[in-house]
């Protein structure tokens, strides 16, 4: 296969595979990039029986080394964390990156808790739970042993406490969120007080770079309080788009012309239990 058409058919699976292990859209591009780079310039390609494998290899030892290289920077980081936003709007059913993108594992709830695995729990609990490679190929990868993987992967499950029972169908969050969005302008409190749920929390990530809640916002009435005064803040100056944020409806809220805000959710039941505010404009440069 030419370098084209192995870009072309693995592109999709290792973008994805680098865009969940570092919650980082620009960076899982440039490792991509790389990858090929990289396995082009090999003397002996032709020879690689697994391709996919090789070029995986490459990819999760890039982001290993990223993740050590920048622990510093999320310890002094200022506020709360979140990925960069990934907006999957404009992929066909029929395209590869649709299948590895419109997937649960990509939401902003998902990829905060594989936040919480080590380096190399991240990546043995992705290429088996995500991406179904077996021990043996994980092994292989990460150049360890079959029995090692399997005790890091058991172990990474236990921390990744997700229910996807108490997710909502797609149709229906879409319908929530904008339910939320109308009775926040129309001043509902009654209607958004039930949208939402009664522990909700409301994460704001803006760097330092701009001005941003610096710790997480507790609580429905608390969370009303600060979207109402972000309302009247920016009053007839803003204008929100709905679109697909990390495979689960959200939005966009642009002022005066320039994108600001995005926003995701988590979902209890029918009710929004957590809300995400990427507002760090170097983690929006990619949407510009």
């Amino acid at each position: 296969m030419s370098m084209e058409g192995l870009y072309q058919t693995y592109q999709p699976l290792l973008f994805s595979l680098a865009y969940r292990m570092l919650g980082s859209v620009m960076d899982s591009e440039d490792i991509v990039q790389e990858a090929f780079i990289t396995f082009d310039q090999l003397p002996n390609r032709e020879h690689i029986e697994n391709k996919k494998a090789y070029l995986c290899k490459i990819v999760t030892n890039r982001c290993l080394d990223l993740i050590r290289s920048s622990a510093k920077k999320h310890e002094v980081y200022v506020g709360p964390w979140l990925p960069e936003p990934l907006l999957e709007g404009g992929h066909s059913p029929n395209d590869p990156t649709h299948a590895f993108l419109q997937q649960e594992s990509i939401s902003t709830a998902y990829l905060l808790l594989l936040q919480q695995l080590n380096a190399i729990e991240r990546a043995v609990f992705l290429l088996r739970e995500v991406f179904q490679y077996s021990y043996d190929d994980i092994a292989e990868i990460l150049g360890k042993n079959n029995a090692n993987c399997r005790q890091i992967f058991h172990r990474a499950k236990k921390s990744m406490k997700y229910d996807l029972k108490k997710q909502p169908s797609i149709s229906i969050a879409e319908s929530t969120v904008k339910e939320f969005v109308q009775s926040i302008l129309n001043g509902n409190v009654n209607q958004l007080l039930d949208l939402i749920s009664e522990d909700v929390t409301m994460y704001s990530d803006g760097g330092g770079k701009v001005k941003a809640a610096q710790v997480p916002i507790f609580g429905a009435n608390r969370v009303v309080q600060l979207l109402q005064n972000l309302m009247k803040m920016y009053a007839g100056k803003f204008t929100i788009n709905y679109t697909s944020v990390n495979s689960l409806p959200g939005l966009i809220l642009t002022i005066d012309g320039h994108l600001h805000y995005v926003y995701s959710f988590s979902f209890s039941g029918n009710q929004i239990q957590t809300i995400y505010t990427v507002a760090n404009p170097d983690k929006l440069r990619h949407l510009q």
